[in-house]
């Protein structure tokens, strides 16, 4: 029975493929300098990749430009946009003048119906 046994690897545990005649791609290195907490990050990406500008800090989670020579680069925010609350999207449409009227129609509404509500409670 011994010279039947069978003999092998365990299971998971290996990987019969082996790294011989893997050719990876090129690769370039880059570093990155956060504005808050002054921490250096070296991020690599593929050599064909372009870098972006920016990336998060892996220390403290904000922005970290990225470093050329010794200098971080300029970025430029121009083209952000800002953010419009609904007043603002409100202000597009009507003039303030509109605005008011019908606040005012809407306040004599709701009185109205406050004033015909209470005459039912009471009685």
């Amino acid at each position: 029975m011994a010279d039947r046994s069978l003999r092998g690897m365990r299971l998971g545990a290996q990987s019969l493929q082996s790294e011989e005649g893997v050719v990876y791609s090129p690769r370039s290195r880059y570093t990155y300098l956060c504005t808050v907490c002054g921490q250096e990050s070296e991020v690599v990406f593929s050599a064909e990749a372009e870098a972006p500008d920016t990336w998060e800090c892996k220390h403290c989670g904000h922005e970290a430009r990225l470093l050329v020579g010794d200098i971080p680069v300029e970025v430029d925010h121009s083209d952000a946009k800002v953010p419009r609350s609904h007043w603002d999207m409100l202000l597009e449409r009507r003039s303030r003048a509109e605005l008011e009227e019908l606040l005012e129609e809407r306040l004599q509404y709701l009185r109205s119906r406050r004033g015909t509500s209470e005459r039912k409670h009471s009685a």
